[in-house]
C-alpha cells in the first residue's frame, strides 16, 4: 500500500477489488478476514479501539432530495441498529461537501452527517453511545449511493462486549482522517456497478 503525501498515519487503499479506492488509515484491521461480509461492504475497524469504517454502495434512493438523503441513509442504519426509539438517534449537522474538494467526480452531490446512535452489539442488551459521521455520494447514472460510515463511540457500556476496547490507549481515528477518506474516494472501474 502506498502512503498518501503529507498524511503520515493515512494510506491509499483499494476498494472493491480496485474499482474504487480511498485514503485511509493505515492502521486498520479488514473485518473481511476476520468473518463474512456482504459482497456491497468493505468493513475495517481500528485494531485497538471500537471505531469502525465502512464504505458501502447502497440502491440509489431516487424518491429521497439530495438534500435528504444523508439523513435518510443515517435513519436506516439506525433500524438497523435497533436504535429507533425515541432519544436512541439523533442528527447534528448534515453539510455538503463542496464539489471542487471531492475527488469522486461522477457524483452529483456528497454530502457529510454527523449525528449519534445508542446501539448495542450482537444483541447483547447493554447500549454504547455512538458518533455516527456519515459521508454520502449519490450517483443516479449507476443507480447507487455510496455511504461511507465512521463509528466512533463515545460511551462504552460496562457490561458490553466493547468494554475492554474502550481501556486501551491506541491512537484513535480522527474526524480529520475520515474526511480525507470522503474527499479522496475515487472510481477506477465503472464496472463495479453492473
Amino acid at each position: 500500500m502506498q502512503r498518501a503525501a503529507g498524511a503520515g498515519s493515512l494510506q491509499l487503499r483499494p476498494l472493491f477489488g480496485g474499482a474504487l479506492s480511498a485514503v485511509v488509515p493505515h492502521n486498520l484491521t479488514d473485518v473481511s478476514e476476520l468473518r463474512e461480509i456482504p459482497d456491497n461492504q468493505e468493513v475495517f475497524a481500528h485494531p485497538h479501539t471500537d471505531q469502525s469504517l465502512i464504505v458501502e454502495l447502497l440502491e440509489y434512493q431516487g424518491q429521497v432530495a439530495d438534500q435528504d438523503a444523508a439523513r435518510y441513509h443515517f435513519e436506516d442504519i439506525a433500524g438497523s441498529n435497533e436504535a429507533r426509539e425515541p432519544g436512541a438517534f439523533e442528527v447534528g449537522d448534515v453539510v455538503a461537501l463542496p464539489k471542487a474538494e471531492v475527488s469522486l467526480s461522477e457524483c452529483s452531490s456528497a454530502w457529510m452527517l454527523k449525528g449519534t446512535q445508542c446501539v448495542s452489539k450482537f444483541n447483547e442488551e447493554a447500549r454504547n453511545t455512538v458518533s455516527v459521521h456519515l459521508g454520502l455520494f449519490r450517483l443516479p447514472q449507476f443507480s447507487t449511493d455510496v455511504l461511507i460510515t465512521f463509528n466512533d463511540p463515545q460511551s462504552i457500556s460496562p457490561d458490553s462486549s466493547s468494554a475492554s476496547a474502550a481501556e486501551t490507549h491506541g491512537q484513535p481515528w480522527t474526524v480529520e482522517d475520515f474526511r480525507r477518506t470522503l474527499l479522496s474516494l475515487t472510481l477506477h472501474n465503472p464496472g463495479l456497478f453492473g
